[in-house]
């Protein structure tokens, strides 16, 4: 018997669900991403529609799980820089490879930078043991026979685990302002030609990008020679490609070439069809007229200028005091803008 004035309950459909999803979001506050938000509620209702297989659900689940967890994780070091160091596991700690990764980034330390490796053993031990527990970051990974963090990164709150190698290597180059590669196997090589493709690409932004090696060793000139012989010399690369990383024989090289990277260089985003690259000190007319001159073949019709910050800016304030250049990109010589960048950092 029904109870007097009981409302009757009207069938959930998703139409529903997506329109109490938009009232709860207007509910809980207006946020600058609110419509991101709905967008992504919204995607996993659609899943129920689309009768995905629970094996599909998990792969979504534990992925959306991994990169929430580990952007909480970074959100408060935004604003450090940080550089992302791969090279083998199998590396002892007596290894001269051991000795300079921890000079490597004891120096990288000291210099204000955050040091993010693997969290394992070998070169990832060494990047943390030289920059010290505050300023490392493990990114390890779950594997069938295990691989235990490392004792410099155990049970700090930077320390994260992934399930996924694909969500890890994002992590990886997402929060990466400069990757460095030492001497290492699949997973080392893995991990270069996905930078090395972001970056020809311009699917991730231009970062110094280095291989480290010993004098004399040879490892990665071997690799190099692979690269020219077999790739440039058939047209699988350009030349300008060769442009998007250096190997460096010497530490102390090496840390200062991401310093100088940096030194007049902030950062880029791309607005509509122009792209603004953002500077620590204003852009004097002699370096803008050479940006003009010298990098014509990645320019559209129109020049180089100076700007101030634009509106599609705004959701970026960390930025706005920056100066800048609006660059009519062409969007496809991503080798020759490194070198233009290499030419914004060389103006007194």
């Amino acid at each position: 018997m029904k109870r007097a004035g009981m409302r009757k309950r009207r069938p959930v459909t998703l139409a529903s669900l997506e329109d109490e999803v938009l009232r709860w979001l207007q509910r809980a506050g207006r946020s600058p991403n609110e419509d991101l938000m709905a967008e992504m509620i919204q995607t996993i209702l659609k899943l129920a529609g689309d009768e995905a297989s629970r094996g599909d659900l998990k792969i979504l689940n534990r992925s959306l799980k991994e990169l929430r967890y580990a952007f909480k994780v970074f959100a408060p070091y935004r604003s450090v820089r940080k550089v992302s160091i791969f090279g083998s596991t199998w590396v002892k700690e007596g290894d001269p490879y051991y000795q300079m990764a921890v000079v490597f980034a004891r120096r990288l330390a000291e210099e204000g930078f955050m040091v993010i490796t693997g969290a394992g053993s070998g070169i990832m031990q060494a990047g943390h043991e030289g920059a010290g527990r505050e300023r490392s970051f493990g990114v390890n990974i779950l594997l069938p026979f295990g691989q235990p963090a490392n004792e410099f990164i155990r049970d700090d709150p930077k320390l994260m685990t992934f399930h996924f190698f694909f969500t890890r290597k994002l992590i990886f180059v997402k929060e990466a302002d400069a990757v460095v590669f030492f001497p290492g196997g699949f997973g080392t090589h893995d991990e270069a030609m996905e930078s090395l493709t972001l970056a020809q690409t311009g699917k991730g932004q231009i970062v110094p990008i280095l291989f480290v090696d010993l004098p004399g060793q040879g490892y990665w000139q071997d690799w190099v020679s692979f690269v020219r012989r077999r790739m440039l010399s058939r047209g699988f690369i350009s030349e300008q490609d060769l442009s998007m990383f250096k190997i460096s024989e010497d530490v102390e090289a090496a840390v200062q070439d991401i310093k100088k990277f940096y030194s007049n260089y902030h950062s880029y985003r791309f607005v509509d069809q122009d792209l603004v690259i953002r500077l620590v000190h204003p852009p004097t007319a002699d370096l803008i007229k050479r940006l003009n001159k010298e990098f014509r073949d990645i320019l559209t019709e129109e020049d180089v200028r100076q700007t101030g910050p634009l509106p599609e800016e705004s959701d970026d304030p960390d930025t706005l005091h920056l100066h800048r250049l609006l660059v009519p990109f062409n969007r496809s010589g991503f080798g020759r803008l490194r070198q233009m960048i290499d030419v914004i950092n060389d103006q007194p």
